[in-house]
């Protein structure tokens, strides 16, 4: 795809931009952008197309998206004139993409609001770097070497940071019970 992009066929980038705006989305809100997050987005497109020149031949475009999209989103919360807050913040992470399906049991749909409210906001007493790996590695679901990718850290150093940043969430929420199966992506 990066080839045809790099031969000038302006469809194939159409073709990345419609596969990553989601998770770009996701990832801009869940990482403090807020209202920006659409903003946020649409640079990053336009920064990683500026890039291309320097998108290493064979690597996975998403993870290498992901840190730009991270980029972005850290540059636009330091320049805003007041920080978001969270309930700006789990709106925007809503609005970005339905989290539950409408025909869910309004019982369940309640809880699961009740839990990723929870969530949301022992991710925000988290340090920078834990956040961003839990984001990363759960909210976004990249694997590890992705995860590594995107945040340009050893793979050894996201298994530390997401081992403690687990251990810090599991203080937060006592009551966190990981879904089945061991799959703790919440």
């Amino acid at each position: 795809m990066i080839a045809r992009v790099r031969a000038g066929d302006p469809e194939a980038y159409a073709e990345l931009v419609r596969a990553h705006t989601g998770l770009a989305m996701r990832a801009a809100a869940a990482l403090g952008a807020g209202a920006d997050a659409e903003d946020v987005v649409q640079q990053a497109f336009v920064k990683a197309y500026c890039g291309l020149g320097r998108f290493k031949e064979g690597s996975a475009f998403k993870p290498w998206f992901m840190s730009i999209v991270a980029n972005e989103t850290r540059n636009t919360v330091r320049t805003a004139a007041r920080q978001r807050t969270l309930a700006g913040r789990e709106a925007a992470f809503a609005e970005a993409e339905p989290l539950i399906q409408e025909s869910a049991d309004p019982a369940v749909a309640a809880v699961e609001i009740e839990r990723r409210a929870a969530l949301g906001s022992a991710l925000e007493k988290l340090s920078e770097e834990h956040r961003l790996v839990v984001t990363y590695r759960y909210l976004l679901e990249m694997d590890e070497s992705e995860t590594a990718q995107a945040l340009g850290w050893p793979r050894g150093t996201v298994k530390s940071r997401l081992n403690r940043a687990l251990r810090k969430l599991g203080k937060l929420l006592p009551d966190f019970e990981p879904r089945e199966g061991g799959d703790e992506r919440e």
